[in-house]
């Protein structure tokens, strides 16, 4: 009998999984560019690009990937102590960019022109941050106008990265809504009548699979539904 896993332990399974793609790939991003281009004024980095992700996944959790990326682009560069500060607080300024995409409502951005704006909106938050952070800490403004021309080859990565993303199902999209989606259809293809028919670890455990759905607490039912047990 396939083993029933809450959506909270889900959550923390998917971000621990995208938390380790970031912090592998960032490696070897940084550490390829600065082997292959020493001399150019540029930096490569997907950290925009997961953080992204992770946003339209999870909302505020992407904040932990943004820091994460932080500290792994310093780590690889072999950057000063100061760097550390500069990149990892910097880069949560990208957080207030969630804000305007629950505004906006995850789906409709996802769907529509916003889906590639705001990966756009996430990057610049973090160059911006990064800025900041340098002047308080002591940078010029001309020093801190370095961040945003440095990174002109992560914007195009990032905007490659969440297109093709937004192709993938399931990928550039809010988790609560997917996995609705997903067990809604499931009922449809075993011809239910409505989405509310005895347990749904029941008929996961029937078709061979396991669910991502606990008992609700508001509710007391299982039902694809009802997701509000996050």
């Amino acid at each position: 009998m396939g083993k029933q896993r809450t959506f909270q332990e889900y959550r923390t399974i998917d971000l621990t999984i995208f938390g380790v793609i970031l912090a592998v790939c960032e490696f070897l991003t940084v550490k390829a560019a600065n082997s292959w281009f020493p001399a150019q004024p540029y930096t490569v980095s997907i950290v925009a690009a997961v953080t992204t992700v992770v946003y339209m996944r999870w909302g505020w959790w992407g904040m932990f990937h943004a820091f994460l990326g932080g500290t792994v682009f310093c780590a690889a560069s072999g950057a000063q102590l100061f760097s550390y500060f500069i990149y990892c607080i910097g880069n949560l300024f990208s957080c207030l960019a969630v804000p305007v995409l629950l505004k906006v409502g995850k789906e409709n951005a996802r769907t529509g022109w916003f889906g590639m704006a705001f990966p756009i909106l996430v990057l610049i938050l973090m160059q911006g941050g990064r800025a900041v952070v340098a002047m308080v800490m002591g940078a010029s403004p001309a020093a801190a106008l370095g961040f945003f021309t440095t990174d002109s080859i992560s914007m195009l990565f990032t905007i490659v990265v969440i297109w093709i993303a937004s192709r993938l199902d399931g990928i550039y999209e809010d988790q609560k809504h997917y996995w609705r989606h997903v067990l809604l259809t499931i009922a449809k293809d075993w011809r239910l009548s409505n989405p509310t028919v005895g347990r749904f670890s029941d008929l996961m455990t029937a078709m061979g699979g396991t669910t991502v759905l606990t008992k609700c607490r508001k509710c007391s039912v299982q039902k694809a539904s009802c997701l509000t047990d996050v």
